[in-house]
């Protein structure tokens, strides 16, 4: 598993859409770049999770945005955003996740039904422009 939690954002162009690091913008080309360079070390990046905005927004020339180029670069499934994200909510929805994914032993797809659920059950977060940018692509097991 490797989780990114930063800012995304989708752009016009590959070089404009980008996740923020320490010292500088990751364009989606790098992104892929490090995960198939990364396949002779780690084969099985079972699950990137990419807590940032806008990380599955795609267009004709990029489907899927970020999320849709880990794919393509081997990663086996992403759980992504379609718009911008509150820094709270992503916090809590990728909390109650991992906690179920990993301690209950439920597929990705139930657990991240689950964390969305229980947004869904907290009044703050109950409206969908919270929790339902958040998707899973690939394997969903």
């Amino acid at each position: 598993m490797l989780h990114l939690a930063t800012h995304g954002h989708f752009g016009n162009t590959p070089e404009e859409t980008f996740l923020l690091t320490y010292d500088g913008k990751m364009p989606m080309n790098t992104l892929e770049h490090l995960i198939k360079a990364n396949r002779f070390h780690n084969p099985n990046i079972e699950l990137l999770t990419l807590s940032a905005c806008t990380t599955a927004m795609g267009d004709e020339r990029a489907a899927l945005g970020m999320a849709g180029a880990a794919i393509k670069a081997g990663v086996k499934s992403v759980i992504a955003t379609l718009w911008q994200i509150d820094d709270e909510i992503s916090s809590e929805i990728v909390k109650h996740f991992y906690n179920d994914y990993i301690k209950s032993d439920v597929s990705k797809a139930i657990a991240l039904q689950n964390a969305q659920k229980k947004c869904i059950q907290n009044t703050k977060y109950s409206h969908p422009a919270y929790w339902a940018p958040f998707m899973l692509i690939g394997n969903w097991m």
